[in-house]
């Protein structure tokens, strides 16, 4: 069973706006920049995604995600912080109609984190405890209390070119003050390993379809390739070349279910050579060949 939520005025208040637009089984956005609500009234099968940079404040019900082989748990009462682009497998394990998965999530902005950071002074980070790219992590009285305060802007557009920045700007420093916010410490610090393995992240986001080599993703670093192998599974949870490949795939399914373009194009600008390898390969990873997941779509 999940902990009571961490405000259920603040649950409350969210199912009420996702029932008065609708929103359900996906992410719907509340009209606040980077703010959005997930609602979900069943349990849901594993699904392929990526995560990027946010803050998950799970107000009822329980998830889970599988970073490689790593379980991360969602429970009512937990900030979850995602400090990376990371491909994930994720499912809602515990909701009913009832009792509904509700979770309130804000993008994260590093270079917002990096300026707080300077101004707080870095903590070294042979000081900090190993850090994970998903952490959960319990939520205290003023990190909900912020989040509450800016859902309440989703109704006061007039207050929010001046309140959003605020609120905004606090939330990100309490997380980058929380026991479970290490990742968000090393990211900050522009020489670490993680920021290393970040901006390498952010240079394969750029173009998921490039020939990347292991070598120059770690000449990119500052790091052997070894050293950089090692890093990056630490950080990441998988390898160099599986990230490469979990990214393109899930960016190519983006494409065929949005724009409905032929596979053998989709297939090319996601960086494959053959359309039946990348067909082989997506339906291993989706469970359904990319026509027939393009035509379902």
């Amino acid at each position: 069973m999940s902990n009571p939520p961490p405000d259920p005025a603040l649950a409350a208040q969210v199912i009420g706006f996702a029932d008065r637009h609708g929103a359900d089984h996906r992410s719907f956005p509340t009209g606040v920049e980077g703010l959005t609500l997930v609602r979900t009234r069943a349990p849901t099968v594993l699904v392929a995604q990526a995560y990027h940079p946010l803050v998950c404040l799970v107000l009822q019900g329980r998830k889970e995600s599988y970073l490689g082989r790593e379980r991360v748990e969602f429970a009512a009462g937990s900030a979850v912080i995602i400090s990376l682009d990371l491909p994930t497998r994720a499912r809602v394990v515990e909701a009913s109609p009832l009792r509904p998965y509700v979770a309130l999530a804000l993008a994260l902005d590093l270079d917002l984190v990096r300026r707080l950071a300077m101004e707080l002074g870095p903590v070294p980070e042979a000081a900090e405890p190993p850090a994970r790219a998903i952490e959960p992590g319990p939520v205290d009285a003023a990190l909900v209390d912020a989040m509450r305060r800016l859902f309440a802007l989703v109704e006061a557009p007039q207050d929010r070119p001046v309140l959003e920045p605020m609120i905004v700007r606090e939330i990100h420093y309490r997380l980058l003050v929380a026991s479970h916010g290490g990742m968000l410490r090393r990211l900050a610090q522009r020489d670490s390993h993680a920021s290393r393995i970040h901006r390498v992240l952010a240079w394969i986001r750029g173009d998921c379809s490039a020939a990347f080599t292991v070598a120059e993703l770690a000449a990119l670093a500052g790091m052997s390739p070894s050293s950089f192998h090692d890093h990056f599974r630490a950080v990441t949870n998988t390898t160099p070349v599986q990230y490469i490949k979990d990214m393109r795939l899930l960016e190519a399914r983006q494409r065929l279910r949005s724009g409905g373009d032929p596979v053998s194009s989709v297939a090319f600008a996601v960086g494959y050579e053959s359309p039946t390898q990348f067909s082989r390969e997506y339906a291993r990873k989706f469970g359904v060949p990319p026509r027939a997941d393009r035509d379902a779509a």
